[in-house]
């Protein structure tokens, strides 16, 4: 499988229910969405204007304080680009907001942290493999193509 077969970003009213957690962060509710996920604030690559995301947290590294997240619909998805474009940003987990600089995983990394995640949460692996494009079979050689293929992004803090 390659990028071009990954699902297509939202739009209409996907769009609008994928960017409903924000408001959650927004009335001071993230702690709802626990530490499995977190809000991106990122400036746009071209306008330079604030933009947010809520992404999944693939992993969290307590000691060093870093976390890992992925871009479910590959390079072409725009918080993801902005991202590569200016990497110096902050995130917000439940309540409390960290200055942090992105980087992308080699595909070496990426193939390991999708085997750990598919390891800690399997039924979750599964589906979000499917509705990304990829078979949705639970196989280590499907969860290393995801890997392969999907960018993985290390969010280190900034001391």
């Amino acid at each position: 499988m390659t990028g071009e077969n990954l699902r297509k970003t939202p739009t209409g009213l996907s769009r609008w229910a994928f960017r409903f957690p924000i408001h959650l962060y927004h009335w001071r509710l993230g702690w709802v969405m626990g530490g499995r996920f977190l809000l991106l604030h990122h400036l746009g690559r071209k306008s330079g204007k604030p933009r947010e995301a809520v992404v999944e947290v693939v992993r969290h590294d307590a000691e060093t304080g870093s976390y890992y997240i992925c871009s479910g619909f590959g390079e072409k998805s725009q918080w993801y680009q902005n991202l590569m474009a200016h990497p110096d940003v902050t995130i917000q987990v439940r309540t409390r907001e960290i200055q942090v600089h992105a980087q992308r995983l080699n595909p070496t990394d990426g193939v390991a942290e999708m085997l750990d995640y598919a390891k800690r949460h399997p039924s979750a692996a599964k589906k979000l493999a499917g509705f990304m494009g990829f078979p949705a079979d639970g196989r280590t050689a499907t969860y290393e193509e995801v890997g392969r293929v999907l960018p993985f992004i290390r969010l280190s803090p900034i001391k």
